[in-house]
């Protein structure tokens, strides 16, 4: 096992500092007017995260040919479905589809 010395940690931590002091923090808004609006955010970021794994794992059943011909029309088309609603409530909440991210701070974005 590696042992981390005093300088080494030091190091780290400026470095650690020095990015975050690049990237502004995201802030939740407090205002009564913008809840909704970030809560409608928030929510549709995760079912758009979750729709993209499912995406994923139905292109690698088709691929390793796990799913019939039914099947992989009735997947298809409910993934179709659920990107259009997704769409569709974030315009009705003004959102852009680029808005449906997390900003994870120093991992990045979340997609």
């Amino acid at each position: 096992m590696t042992t981390i010395g005093t300088r080494e940690l030091a190091s780290l931590r400026r470095q650690l500092e020095r990015r975050l002091q690049d990237r502004p923090v995201p802030r939740w808004n407090a205002n009564p007017e913008d809840v909704r609006r970030a809560v409608a955010k928030l929510v549709l970021t995760l079912v758009e995260f979750l729709r993209r794994l499912m995406e994923r794992q139905a292109i690698r059943r088709m691929e390793a040919k796990t799913l019939s011909r039914a099947e992989t029309e009735a997947v298809g088309l409910a993934l179709m479905r659920l990107e259009e609603t997704v769409r569709d409530l974030a315009r009705r909440f003004k959102l852009r589809p680029e808005d449906l991210n997390l900003d994870l701070g120093p991992l990045g974005r979340l997609m």
